[in-house]
């Protein structure tokens, strides 16, 4: 049997400014409309559905496995747009990185609270 993730939707107070934000931090294709959906599609075939909230925001938490290359251009995103970071969900160490499992690793907060990760090693996968 096989199972692959697809999607998920992400509920905003705005999903266009929510989505675009998300896509130039990652440095991805410029969100697509797709239905009711403004659409952030990532590596195989997965798409993060940006769609407008009802009622107050519920903060959920989206990590996203990155190369050591992308991390940079990631990095250098929220460095210049001075958005702020932590090494850890926590928020005890502001702008900070992590080095967790010998790649590195930041945490960073989207417009509505979400809190976004950019990991370059899986968890478990190495040094401490």
């Amino acid at each position: 049997m096989t199972v692959s993730f697809n999607h998920t939707i992400v509920y905003a107070t705005d999903k266009h400014r929510s989505a675009e934000f998300l896509a130039n931090v990652l440095g991805l294709p410029k969100p697509q409309p797709t239905w009711s959906f403004m659409t952030v599609f990532v590596d195989q075939g997965v798409a993060l559905d940006f769609d407008a909230a009802d009622g107050p925001i519920t903060p959920q938490h989206y990590a996203f496995l990155v190369s050591e290359e992308d991390f940079d251009g990631i990095f250098g995103r929220i460095q210049a747009g001075g958005i702020s970071y932590w090494a850890d969900p926590a928020r005890s160490r502001p702008q900070q990185i992590n080095h967790n499992d010998g790649g590195r690793g930041v945490y960073f907060a989207d417009p509505d609270g979400h809190f976004l990760e950019a990991i370059t090693r899986p968890y478990g996968s190495g040094a401490t």
